[in-house]
């Protein structure tokens, strides 16, 4: 029996047939992640990453990025400008976008790419995480750390594509299909995980962006 690393409850294990991989689907909070069984190693995950070849001179993608801030940031941001971009890749293309067209201050941190801890014995006004959950093995752990580093009423902007919460789908979604992708979320999961770290969920779309605040 395995049971949810969001909400605990147990779940249902199924296969996806054309990659065999196991993957377990909680029906309470609709959190889907890999068995363990089926993770790649940190070295084959540095190597996706490094497939990455996004930068700031990529128009197309510093509009992919906009349209998060748009979205996930700022309506909700209090008027203070420190910011934490979690997981910032090989590129930090959000950051410098955050500097240089919102006059953000912004620190970066990434297992790889940005490893030291910046953020520790800091808080933020604005946490952010683009593409960065659906690679965590523990999501709560980490939920907990970005919450314990916001301000009263900082924000945790979040952006993550949401599974099709139909199997058949999901076999063939194309987010799944990227081996470093190990955990899949909806909109019900988000809410579950703001219940959980007793923050407000005041943003969430059917997609792919959240939004919390630290009450």
């Amino acid at each position: 029996m395995n049971t949810c690393k969001i909400c605990n409850a147990e779940t249902e294990s199924f296969v996806q047939d054309i990659f065999r991989v196991t993957y377990h689907s909680c029906p309470s909070c609709e959190f889907i992640y890999k068995d363990e069984g089926d993770l790649v190693s940190e070295e084959a995950e540095f190597e996706i990453y490094e497939t990455h070849e996004n930068s700031i001179e990529n128009e197309g993608y510093v509009s992919y990025l906009k349209r998060f801030l748009d979205h996930a940031v700022l309506p909700f941001k209090n008027g203070e400008n420190k910011v934490l971009d979690f997981g910032s890749g090989p590129t930090p293309v959000l950051s410098m976008v955050m500097e240089r067209d919102y006059g953000f201050k912004v620190d970066i941190y990434d297992l790889f790419y940005a490893p030291l801890k910046i953020y520790e014995g800091k808080t933020y006004d604005v946490v952010t995480s683009v593409e960065v959950v659906e690679h965590l093995a523990e999501p709560l752990v980490q939920f907990e750390i970005l919450k314990n580093i916001l301000k009263d009423d900082g924000i945790l902007a979040i952006q993550t594509q949401f599974h099709p919460r139909d199997m058949d789908e999901f076999r063939k979604w194309h987010y799944m299909r990227d081996r470093s992708h190990i955990a899949f979320y909806t909109r019900k999961t988000m809410e579950k995980i703001a219940e959980i770290m007793e923050l407000d969920l005041i943003y969430c779309d059917v997609v792919r962006y959240t939004t919390f605040r630290r009450k």
